[in-house]
């Protein structure tokens, strides 16, 4: 048997079972990325499509490679990891497995927010283990792009340029976008449904209305009615209807009348 010749072990988990996933490995030090391919290189079902040494330049391979799996490093120049992923919005996405030096105490966040990652040095089973979490991702764009999401919501104060860096997953045919809460101008409720209302267009929301109230700032968003979630910023105008009701004007011109009982609270806030 020669040297350098690996062994099966029967009662490890083998990823034969999952689909070739193409691969792009994003980190500033040229010996990290060696060893991390090397790792990668003894797992089956993987193809290495590609490198980038910062955030910029893997946007970039993103982009164009379409790799369905991307290790990233938190920390690198020009651009960092979080400051990358806070420029995914459309489009097929890859399932992103965050790599990082952070002590224990910070990799609980990512624990916390059932998002994957790899402490260096990585270890072989470690590695597989994430590769297998990013195999069953594969082929499902919408927990791809919640994936991302959750990411993004993890990001370390400072990490990245937009401190408003919260995402929120819509809907629109089969493709699934991250939009920013700042230009979304309502969540609307209709039977099992909830509809994402931007400027030019809806999108379907992934989530109920009553967990988009609790992710999105209260000091921006607010129920108005048991159906409806309006962004304050974008009321432009607030007309008495009864002496219990109000009718709320939004900047692209669509109404929304709000219930009695949220009547006072919405007054309140915008000092009315």
């Amino acid at each position: 048997m020669p040297v350098n010749a690996t062994v099966a072990d029967p009662d490890r988990p083998s990823t034969a079972s999952l689909p070739v996933l193409r691969v792009l490995v994003v980190d500033d030090e040229p010996i990290a990325r060696k060893v991390l391919r090397q790792e990668l290189d003894c797992l089956e079902g993987l193809e290495v499509v590609g490198e980038a040494d910062n955030g910029e330049a893997a946007l970039l391979q993103i982009n164009g490679l379409k790799p369905d799996l991307v290790f990233l490093d938190i920390q690198m120049p020009v651009m960092g990891g979080f400051e990358l992923l806070s420029h995914l919005a459309s489009g097929p996405m890859p399932a992103i497995i965050m790599v990082t030096a952070f002590d224990q105490h910070a990799i609980r966040a990512f624990e916390a927010g059932a998002i994957d990652y790899l402490l260096k040095p990585v270890s072989q089973p470690r590695l597989q283990q994430a590769v297998e979490r990013a195999g069953r991702l594969h082929g499902n764009p919408r927990a791809l792009a919640e994936n991302i999401a959750q990411l993004q919501q993890l990001a370390p104060p400072g990490s990245v340029p937009d401190a408003r860096l919260r995402k929120i997953v819509g809907k629109a045919g089969n493709e699934y976008f991250l939009l920013s809460p700042d230009e979304v101008l309502a969540f609307q409720a209709s039977t099992d449904l909830v509809w994402i209302i931007t400027a030019k267009k809806r999108y379907l929301a992934t989530q109920s209305l009553k967990i988009l109230e609790e992710r999105l700032s209260a000091d921006s968003f607010r129920r108005i009615h048991r159906n409806a979630l309006v962004n304050l910023n974008q009321i432009r105008k607030m007309s008495i209807l009864t002496s219990q009701r109000w009718l709320i004007t939004l900047s692209n011109g669509q109404e929304f009348i709000v219930s009695k009982r949220q009547a006072r609270n919405v007054r309140d806030v915008l000092h009315w």
